[in-house]
């Protein structure tokens, strides 16, 4: 066999010899593609044993998808698959024909050299395959062992040697090849994103609203490092993923552990198969793998990272969105098992509805977090049937806009810091980002609750989907934490499971801790029984405003509609009275959405908070100083009662000190629900006068299992008559009051009890809450007067409620 002046002819024991053994070895592997034979020049300067063998070498090879196909080879590689070739056309050379020695690293110095042969020896097939099976089990066999091979196959001991060594080569070569292939391939890819990459510099789009940018937005420069940057964490990603496959073990194990803020759980940094930080079985402390009955699972995806929205830059990129998925993963599988119908976590009310949690279980279960000392757990469970499905529900909740609409009376404001994930395939599925909101209880005497939390999303099985929150450990956050102290989100959310009529089954579980002496001794025990920020309010909210927009679109699609008004009117109607209610709960609650400065004097009881601040060109209020004065009392009266009440215009004279002895006549309404209590209302003056003007009166009401809510405010007649013409509605002034209503009482008078029909047995919380205009100039300072006349209103108010009441 000769192969011409195809190899180069090289002298000494490593080169020519080495080159010809690897050429003669290429024919005898059919079932390589064509185009893995390395080139020419390649081949006659073989890269020596050490080189190959070397870890860097092997590291060094990779590909764009963060794989390596030496990596799996390596890992589960049997060296029966390339020897079990056809073995009737395999060939080995004798001892006497292997004089240059092909790989080496088995040669011994001292070997004699011998005559160049060129007779070949062709082995037995029976021969053959004892040595396959030989080398099967031990690719370097020693002296001994050769020595009985050759005697036992009676073959020369140079014979086996070569054999080995020439067998070993082969392997190598192959292997080589393979990566060859794959080095191409990484070279395509690295075309196809290079010609992205300069696809998007000549086409920028904006990070914000997925338009096209204005020119100057971004220097060029800046353009360079942000692209640079996701080059370089795709790398890093890759590189970490790579040498995962080649070790055989995590790369975590090679530095020290890196553990969540204040977990005893022991989770630690992890890169998976994927190059991405996850939990291992064992790290967690969670059962993996655990199954609801109804397909709901608590295995945790790996989710594909994305850029940071904010911009991260060199090592806060793997170790602080690392740890941020462990701490998403452990959140998923506790609030998995939690949500088991039958788990030993929870205890039911006296009332069998909602059901509060087991402390003691739950300190034994959960490995997130430790409680401070001086804080209060609050934890509850509710389940219901809700008239959206599942994917509606699950864009709502992670989308922060429409996730604070649909639960404006307890989300003051929302909004999303960071994204790590936007999901896989298109989907929400491994969804997870950095949120900021701010919690609320209709009530002066309840502080806003600033939070900032993970969301996470995982699709469970096709119609089941689950929904997570849990806090950052905000204590390495700096000094900007203060505000984020008095309250700790441990993991809450909910399954969602679609059911038939395009509902869902809900299950909600809400689970925080915080500083009670924040809170006034009034509301203790509404927060401790869950009717504040717990699971009953949350699904209550959202079952009513399911309910009303199934509703509003059934009767916008009936023949009978008894306002008179089209559909681009009664959208603008609706539109003003959500904007309505959300000034009239920020007034209340005093969240960051207005700038308000609380104002207090000495003759204003502690109770009553009054806050000011200057509205200047807001088309949505009159320009000037807008004056907000709220409180909240005890009533031994029925919420439903008094709920009645409050929203019959005809017995509005009976406690408004503003109508005067006016009646007020319904001139529209546009019901949000069957019954008729969920609505809005435009409530018009009685006057007798005819050169009186005329006062229109823009009201909203409703109620549900968590409390209720009338909200009402002055508006032009003007500027109604554009709104139910279909004309935007933000144009329209107006500065809103109103009623909240919440079930309950202060300590001592028990748990907050609830029938079947959420009506309740006993008193009910009452905030009142006005908003006026102390001056039209808002350069104008305030005097006493002014805040004296707020006093007196709210005052006012609650002493005529209590005498139409007859209530002492």
């Amino acid at each position: 066999m000769s192969f011409g002046g195809l190899i180069s002819g090289g002298s000494g024991n490593s080169g020519g010899g080495g080159a010809r053994v690897v050429a003669d070895i290429a024919p005898h592997a059919p079932y390589m593609p064509s185009g893995a034979i390395a080139q020419p020049h390649f081949l006659t300067s073989p890269v020596p044993n050490s080189m190959r063998s070397s870890s860097a070498l092997s590291l060094s090879i990779k590909n764009m998808d963060g794989h390596s196909e030496l990596g799996l080879i390596a890992e589960n590689f049997d060296p029966g698959i390339i020897g079990r070739m056809r073995d009737d056309e395999y060939e080995s050379r004798s001892g006497s024909d292997n004089f240059e020695g092909a790989s080496g690293d088995d040669q011994d110095a001292g070997d004699e050299q011998r005559p160049r042969k060129k007779k070949y020896h062709r082995h037995t097939p029976s021969q053959i395959q004892e040595l396959e099976n030989f080398f099967k089990e031990c690719p370097h066999p020693d002296e001994k062992q050769r020595l009985e091979l050759s005697r036992r196959l009676s073959l020369e001991t140079k014979q086996v040697k070569f054999w080995f060594q020439n067998r070993r080569t082969q392997m190598k070569t192959q292997l080589e090849r393979h990566e060859n292939i794959i080095l191409r391939q990484e070279n395509d890819k690295l075309r196809a994103e290079n010609g992205v990459m300069k696809d998007a510099m000549a086409n920028p789009v904006c990070n914000s609203c997925g338009g096209p940018a204005i020119p100057g937005q971004i220097s060029f420069e800046e353009h360079q490092l942000r692209i640079e940057n996701a080059r370089l964490k795709d790398e890093l990603n890759r590189i970490c993923t790579l040498a995962n496959k080649f070790l055989g073990r995590p790369i975590s194990s090679l530095a020290s552990p890196i553990s969540l803020p204040n977990s005893t759980s022991g989770l630690e940094l992890g890169v998976g198969r994927n190059g991405i930080g996850g939990l291992s079985a064992g790290g967690s402390g969670l059962p993996m793998g655990l199954n609801l009955g109804d397909g709901v699972s608590s295995s945790s995806p790996m989710m594909p990272l994305i850029k940071s929205s904010t911009g991260m830059l060199g090592n806060e990129v793997p170790y602080e969105r690392s740890m941020y998925i462990d701490l998403a993963m452990a959140a998923m599988d506790e609030l998995v098992k939690m949500a088991q119908a039958d788990s030993p976590l929870w205890i039911k009310t006296s009332d069998g509805g909602t059901e509060i949690l087991n402390h003691e279980e739950y300190r034994a279960f959960s490995c997130i977090g430790t409680k401070p000392s001086n804080f209060v757990t609050e934890g509850t469970r509710d389940t219901c049937m809700v008239i959206i499905n599942s994917l509606a529900l699950v864009e709502t909740l992670m989308d922060a806009n429409r996730w604070a609409e649909m639960f404006s009376c307890l989300v003051a404001r929302a909004s999303v810091i960071d994204v790590i994930s936007s999901g896989m395939g298109g989907t929400r599925n491994g969804a997870l980002q950095v949120m900021h909101a701010e919690l609320q209880v209709l009530s002066p005497l309840v502080p806003v609750r600033p939070l900032k939390f993970l969301r996470f999303c995982k699709q469970h099985q096709e119609g089941v989907w689950a929904v997570v929150d849990v806090s950052i450990d905000i204590n390495q956050e700096g000094s900007n934490t203060n505000a984020f102290l008095n309250c700790r989100r441990f993991p809450s959310g909910c399954i969602v499971q679609d059911m038939p009529n395009n509902c869902s089954k809900v299950t909600w579980i809400e689970h925080s801790e915080y500083d009670e002496n924040t809170v006034h001794h009034l509301f203790w025990q509404l927060l401790r029984s869950g009717m504040g920020f717990g699971a009953q309010r949350w699904l209550s909210t959202l079952q009513r405003q399911c309910e009303c927009l199934a509703f509003l679109i059934s009767s916008t699609n009936s023949i009978e509609d008894h306002t008179g008004l089209g559909t681009n009117g009664k959208k603008s109607m609706l539109k003003l009275a959500q904007r309505m209610i959300d000034n009239f709960c920020a007034g209340v609650s005093a969240s960051s959405v207005r700038n308000w400065d609380k104002l207090c004097v000495n003759n204003v009881s502690e109770d009553l908070r009054v806050m000011a601040r200057k509205s200047v060109d807001d088309p949505g209020e009159p320009s000037g100083i807008v004056l907000s004065g709220s409180t909240s009392v005890w009533l031994p009266v029925s919420r439903h009662r008094l709920f009645d009440f409050l929203r019959d215009e005809q017995l509005r004279d009976q406690w408004d000190v503003l109508s005067k002895t006016h009646k007020m006549q319904l001139m529209l309404r546009i019901a949000k629900s069957q019954g008729g209590g969920n609505c809005v209302s435009l409530l018009r003056a009685n006057v007798v006068d005819a050169n009186e003007n005329t006062m229109l009166m823009l009201q909203e009401s409703w109620s549900d299992a968590s409390g209720s809510l009338v909200v009402y405010a002055p508006v032009d007649p003007a500027s109604m008559s554009a709104v139910m013409r279909g004309g935007d509605s933000a144009y329209v002034a107006l500065l809103p009051s109103g009623f909240a209503i919440l079930p309950g009482g202060p300590p001592g008078y028990g748990m907050v009890k609830t029938e079947g029909n959420g009506c309740d047995d006993g008193g009910c919380f009452l905030t009142v809450g006005f908003q006026i205009l102390g001056s039209n100039y808002p350069a104008a300072k305030l005097n006493v007067q002014s805040i004296n006349t707020v006093n007196t209103l709210v005052s006012h108010t609650i002493e005529k409620i209590k005498s139409a009441l007859q209530v002492p």
